[in-house]
């Protein structure tokens, strides 16, 4: 069966699902396009921001200004722009980041949702709509007749927009849950890269906050070594 004629026989129902698939195909195409571009520069980046991390943490911001059309890169430079941030403000702005940079990886999915919901349904019209048009012009003496054929044939025809609103709805379903598992997955990314950067940041505070205290009080020498971490033998 043509296009043509799934649109001819498919009934008042057939329009509003090809407008559904046609914005199905859209969306899924771009967020596949996206997603591409996402997880082709991810582990670049993951690499380089972690061994920045470890040995010159000047480098991390550098290299998170170069990725910045990337969420990751964006989520990791966002609290890096501040002047020397206290720990618990560092957090936060990581926080803050990683919502904004999660929701903007979601865009796309209400409609998928709206997509999977209504496509059902609006077949299950059609096919309803189709039913009452092939059942409405004949009376129960006409069914030994030749005219019970064409009640035959009509309720095939009425049978093609639930068939169209399924495949849609399918089609668009399958996708959906992909661009939910690749989300999902960029969700434990970014907490355990927050939480490493967190670390390493928290550790650099403390010990440029240990350098600051001897250098303001040098004669204080009992105060600093009490700060510094005992070894086991003490």
């Amino acid at each position: 069966m043509t296009l043509e004629e799934i649109i001819v026989k498919g009934g008042v129902a057939i329009w509003p699902l090809l407008f559904l698939s046609v914005l199905s195909i859209a969306t899924i195409l771009e967020r596949l396009w996206f997603w591409s571009q996402v997880l082709l520069q991810e582990k670049n980046i993951i690499d380089r921001v972690s061994e920045a991390a470890q040995l010159n943490w000047d480098l991390v911001a550098k290299i998170a200004r170069e990725y910045r059309k990337h969420p990751l890169g964006n989520f990791v430079y966002s609290p890096l722009q501040l002047d020397e941030p206290e720990p618990e403000v560092f957090h936060l702005a990581l926080e803050a980041a990683a919502d904004e940079e999660l929701a903007k990886m979601r865009k796309g999915e209400k409609v998928l949702e709206v997509i999977v919901a209504l496509s059902p349904l609006l077949g299950l019209l059609g096919t309803v709509l189709g039913l009452i048009k092939a059942l409405g012009s004949i009376t129960i003496s006409d069914l030994a007749g030749s005219s019970a054929s064409g009640v035959s044939s009509g309720i095939g025809e009425s049978l093609i927009s639930t068939a169209v609103g399924l495949l849609v709805a399918i089609i668009t379903l399958s996708f959906y849950r992909l661009f939910q598992a690749l989300w999902a997955k960029r969700v434990r990314i970014f907490r355990k890269m927050g939480s490493q950067l967190e670390v390493i940041y928290r550790q650099r505070w403390f010990e440029e906050e240990i350098l600051e205290d001897f250098t303001d009080n040098p004669e204080d020498k009992f105060g600093f070594e009490s700060k510094l971490p005992r070894s086991p033998n003490h």
